[in-house]
């Protein structure tokens, strides 16, 4: 087996027997990324030197008998997260230069656990996106098929842990960027909880919706990461004191008990829109048995609300991105036209040519429903849908552990077969926002493929802070239907 094939658990394994060097590994990766990135655009910045010297360093950990779970292993960022001495742009012109000078928590803990950074991957500018052709450098290519997109708007994570670029790497999910491109790329997405890990150091598109969680090969992967960026953190007022377990325990319960005593929901009202693609149906219902057989009870949920969701979505997010995009205005930092003619030509310039039309877009809404007149008729309004939808999920965990749909209505599409359709664009989420909405975990799961061999994925939710029952569930279905090893041939 080549070195890049292994999964993060298997990798830190040998490391730990120190019959394989977080050099050695790292060089790999790298040499991978040299080959075949230029091909599929998952990385907007690799520094090689500074992974290398991070790779010497933690070779010096385990030799000391230092090591962590994710001590040496190579991982890729979502370009939104800061990091201390290294580019982030957020996938947009406006912050094409900026270095930050400190890291966000999750880089901190992944540097205290000597993990290695490889590199800052694509996205669609500000996470504004659902298939990462909105960024302000290049859209990034689906490596099962370059004519299709990776979803988005971690895109670039999704397609860098499917070409086997890194062991995992980290996303951030505000209406589905994570599941979504884990489901089109073929790998495994988890959402946490909002509150579960800190969103400090995260640049924020809307404040109460944006979750920061791992992209990996293998849901075991996926847990032991979790493992590492979950828990408390004074420095996000948002971030809950809530006690985090050892997500690894929802595998072995799996191999203890199977899914005996689990009870799975399908939410009706999913499976009666239209535009579901009969691939992805074929998916789902396989998917449904497997758990069935595995000992899950298969119920009937619903989720009344589900038609209101999209629209309610639409108006709380570009709100909130109006509010904290207002920031980048040339003054401070970031991208500042040079030609203008006073401080107001400067604002005008520098936000219409640093930022993409996408990102103005929503600005634009948000904007005009927070302004006078409109605040109650539209953003009051979705937060009050909001509300009822919370509560529908409240109301299916009482006779459910489990929430299961499809992650997307069809799997990926061709590039450029929505740019110019913004809503048709926006409903390719409509399975995934209603777990930002409602704050809940959801989780992305290979499931099956296409009849033209384009990844499916099978979406979990559950209550919130219960990620060991999404752990234990998607690990069932993964071990049973022996996909996790399924990646593209570059």
């Amino acid at each position: 087996m080549d070195l890049h094939e292994l999964t993060l658990a298997e990798a830190s394994r040998l490391l730990g027997k120190k019959k394989i060097s977080s050099r050695e590994l790292t060089r790999a990766f790298l040499e991978r990324i040299d080959t075949h990135d230029k091909t599929f655009n998952c990385f907007i910045s690799v520094d090689k030197s500074d992974a290398m010297a991070q790779a010497r360093v933690a070779d010096k950990q385990i030799a000391s008998e230092n090591q962590t779970v994710l001590t040496g292993i190579p991982m890729a960022l979502k370009d939104l997260l800061c990091t201390r001495g290294m580019r982030t742009t957020c996938g947009s012109k406006i912050l094409d230069n900026f270095v930050p000078r400190y890291d966000a928590s999750v880089v901190a803990k992944l540097k205290a656990a000597h993990g290695v950074i490889i590199g800052k991957t694509n996205l669609d500018e500000f996470a504004m996106g659902s298939s990462t052709e909105n960024s302000a450098y290049f859209p990034t290519k689906n490596p099962w098929h370059t004519d299709y997109v990776p979803g988005g708007s971690s895109g670039g994570s999704a397609a860098a842990v499917a070409a086997q670029f890194c062991c995992a790497a980290l996303g951030t999910d505000t209406g589905g960027s994570i599941r979504q491109p884990a489901s089109h790329c073929g790998v495994v997405g988890l959402k946490p909880t909002y509150g579960r890990v800190s969103r400090f150091g995260l640049v924020s598109y809307a404040s109460s919706l944006d979750q920061i969680g791992p992209i990996a090969r293998t849901v075991e992967d996926a847990a032991l990461v979790l493992n590492l960026i979950a828990g408390h953190d004074p420095k996000d007022s948002t971030c809950a004191s809530q006690e985090v377990p050892d997500f690894t325990a929802g595998l072995a319960a799996f191999d203890k008990e199977g899914l005996k005593g689990m009870t799975v929901g399908i939410p009706k009202e999913y499976l009666g829109m239209e535009g579901i693609d009969p691939d992805v149906l074929t998916v789902f219902e396989n998917a449904a048995k497997v758990l069935k057989d595995l000992g899950a009870e298969i119920v009937e949920a619903s989720l009344p609300h589900t038609p209101y969701v999209v629209a309610a979505y639409y108006v709380i997010a570009p709100c909130e991105a109006s509010s904290n995009l207002a920031r980048f205005d040339g003054v401070r930092y970031g991208f500042r036209a040079k030609e203008a003619h006073d401080l107001m030509d400067m604002y005008k310039q520098t936000k219409s040519k640093g930022f993409g039309s996408e990102v103005q877009r929503r600005i634009i809404i948000g904007t005009y429903a927070l302004s006078a007149g409109y605040y109650d008729a539209y953003y009051a309004k979705a937060s009050q849908v909001r509300a009822l939808i919370m509560e529908d999920f409240s109301k299916a965990f009482e006779t459910c552990d489990i929430l299961l749909s499809p992650v997307a209505p069809t799997p990926a599409f061709c590039i450029g077969e929505k740019t110019h359709d913004p809503l048709t664009m926006y409903l390719t989420d409509i399975f995934t926002l209603s777990a930002n909405m409602a704050g809940v975990p959801g989780l992305s799961v290979p499931g099956g493929f296409s009849a033209k061999g384009l990844p499916i994925g099978i979406q979990m939710m559950a209550n919130r802070f219960d990620e060991l029952s999404l752990i234990r569930a998607g690990y069932g279905l993964e071990k049973s239907l022996v996909l996790d090893r399924r990646f593209p041939a570059l």
